[in-house]
């Protein structure tokens, strides 16, 4: 499966078009990490938790976008996007990773 935000795929013709696919991953941070987080915020430097957080999420959702297009029958899906967004409050934080992108059938 070819996965790619470009909306063609060099040298392979598009012959069909099956629509839009998408995958999602909410996924909860705890007190350790934002505890962290917030020294790093202070001191400066990456947060590693958060950085693999980020990369689970983003694995999750295509993986999910993936088997969406497979069970359509494309052979890839072009014009992919990605957008990060953080739910919840104080006490509370979420992460929601969001990957959406077109389901296409490929010939030579």
């Amino acid at each position: 499966m070819i996965i790619t935000t470009t909306e063609t795929v060099e040298g392979t013709r598009i012959t069909g078009y099956l629509g839009i696919v998408s995958g999602d991953a909410v996924l909860g941070t705890n007190i350790f990490k934002d505890l962290f987080a917030s020294v790093r915020d202070i001191v400066g430097g990456r947060s590693a938790s958060y950085e693999k957080l980020l990369q689970e999420g983003k694995d999750q959702a295509i993986a999910d976008m993936v088997a969406r297009a497979k069970a359509l029958g494309a052979d890839a899906v072009v014009g992919v996007d990605l957008d990060y967004e953080v739910i919840g409050g104080d006490s509370k934080t979420l992460l929601m990773v969001s990957v959406n992108g077109t389901a296409v059938t490929l010939g030579s």
